[in-house]
């Protein structure tokens, strides 16, 4: 996907579904933050709060609908911040239209509407990237380094859990779309989970396999899961278990990534290494003493983010368009952690292993699974809106403390 070609040109960028997390994209946009950017439009279907947004942002153009923006030729480049049924459906849309494209999380609820926005992307020959701002964290780019260094050897054994989530019923009850198989397409691995499972790949790879176990409504009046526990088999015979939930308080939030030369901890804002001077493997056959260990060094790398990641994902998928420099979060990479959670859901109903990457038929058999539990939910749909916000604060919002890493 090429560069633009007109030297120091803007992005012009619309931002469509403008809630919670679409309102803080575009006021940063709008205030001049995001490099390489600004604003072009806004667009909600929700009367009330496109009145709203004339009052904050009187010389933006505001649209109802995201058929009539993306008709728009002035506009280069949509950020889509809609509920997760309508990120498929816009991106492929757009597309179509000669945008360029930025999707919040998740990709798509479903794998096969992720690999048809990713080739809807490159016929296009568009940038298309995935707002996982949490890749911007320097702890977990210093894992990867590491990781990727070699230093650290073969991967043995991988476990995540992030149970600081947590939710009251009155966050669930705060919109009639929320933790619904037809308003979000899931529960915790749909919503909250998805930059953790995106981060998971990230440094350890893709698993071959998923087993799962999701429980829906554990610990909320909803249908849709507020815990899961999945168990992984990664290549080279490395496993991995990924714990998340909504239903702990205060919860817990550490990553350990263990490999044949070396063990990486990520927990309380710090990432502890530690360092084998032998391989294990060899260390266990060369040995003559039986409780042995090999020589360990031990250090604590403490790294603070400079600046929040939504905004610097934004800068990216500017440059991206400007430049033609690679995306730090490409949006194939959507697929990888989406592909997880359709797995964990599909092990969970079936009780069955799921191979990965999907297969045509298991990719037939989830959506089948998923649409009957959308049918039997009964909850209508939730319409190409944002999330749920309070009118009061559109525009007037940072990004906070819950769109960032929580130790």
């Amino acid at each position: 996907m090429g560069k633009e070609q007109t030297a120091n040109r803007v992005i012009k960028a619309a931002v469509i579904g403008v809630g919670n997390i679409g309102s803080v994209h575009a006021a940063q946009i709008y205030r001049g933050n995001i490099a390489g950017m600004r604003l072009g439009a806004l667009c909600d279907i929700d009367p009330r709060r496109r009145a709203a947004l004339r009052m904050e942002y009187p010389d933006v153009p505001l649209y109802a609908g995201a058929e009539e923006l993306l008709a728009e030729k002035s506009i280069d480049a949509v950020i889509i911040a809609t509920p997760h049924p309508f990120h498929a459906p816009i991106a492929i849309a757009a597309f179509a239209a000669g945008k360029h494209v930025l999707s919040e999380k998740p990709a798509a609820v479903e794998v096969a509407e992720a690999m048809s926005v990713v080739d809807a992307a490159e016929r296009s020959g568009k940038v298309y990237g995935v707002m996982f701002n949490q890749r911007t964290d320097p702890l977990f780019a210093k894992a990867r380094e590491l990781i990727r260094g070699g230093e650290l050897g073969a991967l043995k054994r991988t476990s995540w859990t992030v149970t600081n989530w947590y939710r009251t019923q009155a966050y669930y009850d705060s919109g009639g779309w929320r933790a619904t198989w037809n308003g979000e397409g899931g529960g915790v691995l749909l919503n909250q989970a998805p930059h953790n499972l995106d981060l998971w790949t990230w440094l350890a790879g893709m698993p071959l396999a998923v087993r799962a176990v999701c429980s829906e409504g554990k610990y909320h009046r909803i249908g849709v899961e507020d815990e899961a526990t999945i168990y992984a088999e990664f290549p080279g015979g490395a496993t991995g278990v990924f714990i998340t939930s909504t239903g702990e308080a205060p919860g817990t939030n550490r990553l350990e990534l263990v490999f044949d030369r070396g063990r990486l901890l990520l927990e309380n804002g710090r990432l502890n290494v530690l360092r084998l001077g032998v391989s294990e493997r060899e260390f266990c056959f060369t040995s003559k003493a039986g409780y042995a260990l090999p020589d360990i060094t031990e250090e604590d790398i403490v790294l603070r983010p400079e600046r929040d990641g939504h905004s610097l994902i934004l800068e990216d998928f500017a440059r991206a368009i400007l430049s033609g420099t690679p995306l730090l979060s490409p949006g194939r990479d959507g697929v990888n952690e989406l592909s997880i959670s359709n797995a964990a859901y599909l092990s969970s109903w079936t009780g069955r292993r799921v191979e990965l990457p999907l297969s045509p038929a298991s990719m037939a058999e989830f959506h089948k699974l998923l649409t009957a539990k959308r049918s039997a939910e009964q909850s209508g749909t939730a319409g190409t809106r944002g999330e749920a916000a309070n009118t009061s604060d559109i525009g007037g919002s940072e990004y906070n403390a819950r769109w960032t890493t929580r130790w």
